[in-house]
């Protein structure tokens, strides 16, 4: 019996090993259901319990209780076991991973799974959807792909009019070239008309996406596609014949039990070594098909919808990212931003800051993004990092820069922002030769679109923010030059009618923090003012504050101008690259503004609308500036990057990613 019963052992141990699902993705729709989540959760796990006991017989089944309708399909090729073993999986991966929304969907290489509290039986539905792609191109990554569009089209064709609805074929390779293995399969609660529509959106899709590609798949709640050039999916099992009889070689019972004993050990060993080579087989080809998956396929995520732990693409995300977008985030998968920045290469490298560096990206629809990638080593923790992308989202206005949505995804922690063609202020101010390119007219218009974003910031958005780093490198330019306010991971937020706020931790760049700021950690919206008027001393000057230290002498660029002031040489602070564009009268009058923003009593500075006014009309008389604090000069010498300070403890660090959140 030895044989028998160990042929039996290695058999259950093969059915466990090869009926493992292939986890691919899912998304957890709509919104959350927590005002009744416990009977929510009941209703949805007796539902799914009672598909998962079906999938020990059938591969496809639909049903519907108490508002929550539910189906699982299995792959038209795999053993009704594989089948039973991926929808239990699912099953339970749903409830952990979704827990109580209204509707969600998972993905296994042998399964798909959804519920929603929506009828979807019969309609067809192509978002969310996954794709995914190997990273190898083929030959020519721009034409299409004609072996692999004849093989889906083939199989298009035909599959909404099987009983299955599923279909997958091979076609020969021509002249010694490599085979091609094309799927196609429709959810069975479709008719074939609907099957036909679900399969040619998602064609339509392969054509923009993956021309160029050796493999592909298109994951979607209604049908899916998937092309390799290897084979994927399993042949039909064949009938065994039965075994032939084995002649009598002797006379008695005795030489027919010895016969038989002989037979039975042979054929056990034989089973034996077959079912192990069989375990062999399988599990290297499901080794090498993970390998070529892992080593050669990429997937490409764009946001979903809100609440979803995944991301996928919703019929939201196809839209362009320059439209008017909602206040809601959208989340981007670690994959995309990787594809989209070539893997954070350093020919996408935009510039960096104390807070990390920042790439240009360009998603799957051609639009581009900026990606700034927080240090890893940043103090910030996860629920900082979501009150600011979500602080972030609530402000819209033309002067600051749109941020597109975030990925919080291992230790990464990232915000896509919308792409600025100039970069940043400090790109063209700081350069000899690019600075040229700023006459008085952009550089006006510079200033004001930045006065103007702090005023929304301060007094006009339903929030007031108090930014805390306001510099060149954080005032970005568009195509037209226009400036948009960047980079809030240092930003406060003010309730109420509070005024100031005072705090141990200081954070934002020596040379424009605020004096009483810098050493008493007491800051308020009269913080950002003496920053932007630090900001605009070197927009009209073309010096850096810390830069121009070094070249004055022991003064900094705030001693040197007010100097200048009160010896009544205004005219030679400014930049002699614009010396003949600038109307005199103007450029004094700017000065005189930019002073009254550093003076060193908080209280005297004017408030961002009172600035933006001045700025706009020249009736508005200005009054006379008060002398700028007299230890000014001491942080012109101090590092222009974004740092923190300790107060009380004398400590200073560089502040690579820091939101402080509200108390």
């Amino acid at each position: 019996m030895m044989f028998p019963l160990l042929a039996i052992a290695i058999f259950g141990l093969i059915s466990t090993s090869v009926s493992q699902p292939t986890y691919n993705s899912h998304a957890c729709l709509g919104s959350s259901n927590i005002t009744a989540s416990n009977q929510f959760q009941s209703n949805l796990s007796s539902l799914l319990d009672s598909l998962s006991s079906r999938s020990s017989t059938n591969s496809f089944y639909q049903d519907s209780s108490n508002g929550i309708y539910s189906l699982y399909l299995c792959r038209g090729d795999v053993p009704q076991t594989t089948c039973q073993t991926c929808v239990a999986n699912a099953s339970q991966q749903i409830i952990q991973n979704c827990q109580f929304n209204q509707s969600a969907i998972i993905w296994y290489d042998e399964c798909i799974l959804r519920y929603s509290t929506d009828d979807f039986f019969g309609v067809v539905q192509t978002y969310p959807r996954v794709l995914m792609w190997n990273v190898q191109n083929t030959t020519s990554p721009d034409e299409p792909n004609v072996g692999a569009l004849a093989l889906i089209y083939n199989l298009v064709d035909s599959v909404p009019y099987t009983g299955t609805m599923f279909g997958a074929n091979e076609s020969a390779g021509n002249n010694g070239s490599q085979p091609r293995y094309g799927l196609v399969q429709c959810s069975r609660d479709l008719n074939s008309s609907a099957c036909s529509s679900c399969l040619a959106q998602l064609t339509d899709a392969s054509n923009q996406c993956c021309r160029g590609k050796v493999g592909w798949r298109i994951l979607a709640p209604s049908c899916n596609l998937r092309y390799e050039e290897y084979k994927f999916y399993q042949q039909p099992s064949t009938p065994v014949g039965p075994t032939p009889s084995v002649p009598d070689s002797g006379n008695g019972n005795g030489g027919r039990n010895t016969t038989m004993i002989v037979t039975i050990t042979v054929a056990s060993f034989a089973v034996v070594v077959g079912l192990l080579g069989l375990w062999y087989y399988l599990s290297y080809r499901r080794n090498r098909r993970r390998l070529k998956d892992g080593e050669r396929s990429q997937e490409i995520l764009l946001p979903n919808y809100q609440g979803s732990n995944q991301p996928h693409f919703t019929k939201e995300d196809m839209q362009p990212i320059d439209q008017e977008n909602s206040p809601e985030m959208r989340y981007f998968n670690l994959t995309t931003i990787r594809a989209a920045t070539n893997n954070f290469s350093e020919e996408n490298k935009l510039g960096e800051g104390g807070f990390g560096p920042v790439y240009k990206g360009k998603l799957l629809n051609g639009d581009k993004i900026a990606v700034k990638r927080l240090s890893m080593k940043s103090s910030q923790g996860i629920e900082e990092f979501k009150n600011e992308v979500m602080l972030i989202a609530r402000l819209q206005h033309r002067n600051l820069v749109r941020l597109l949505g975030y990925c919080l995804e291992g230790d990464e922690k990232l915000l896509v922002y919308e792409y600025m063609a100039n970069t940043s202020l400090d790109a063209f101010l700081f350069d000899p030769k690019r600075r040229k390119e700023l006459d008085w007219a952009k550089r006006a218009n510079i200033i004001s679109g930045t006065a103007k974003g702090l005023q929304y910031l301060h007094e006009d958005s339903r929030l007031k923010i108090i930014h805390r780093d306001m510099k060149a490198s954080n005032v970005l330019l568009d195509d037209e030059l226009n400036a948009k306010i960047s980079d809030f991971g240092t930003a406060r937020i003010f309730g109420g009618n509070q005024i100031e706020a005072n705090t141990k931790r200081v954070v934002g760049t020596y040379g424009y923090m605020a004096p009483e700021y810098a050493m008493e950690g007491l800051f308020s919206v009269k913080s950002d003012v003496y920053s932007f008027g630090i900001l605009m001393l070197e927009i009209i000057s073309g010096q850096k504050n810390r830069g121009f230290y070094q070249l004055e002498n022991s003064q900094g660029l705030l001693s040197y101008a007010w100097k200048l002031w009160i010896e009544g040489k205004g005219l030679e602070l400014i930049d002699p690259d614009i010396v003949s564009t600038f109307p005199i009268s103007d450029a004094l009058r700017w000065i005189n503004i930019a002073l009254l923003c550093v003076q060193d009593d908080p209280a005297d500075r004017p408030t961002m609308s009172n600035v933006a006014l001045m700025l706009g009309s020249n009736s508005v008389t200005l009054p006379k500036p008060l002398a700028p604090p007299h230890h000014a000069g001491r942080f012109m010498i101090m590092s222009d990057q974004s740092s923190t300070k300790e107060l009380g403890t004398g400590s200073q660090s560089s502040e690579q990613s820091s939101t402080t959140v509200p108390r």
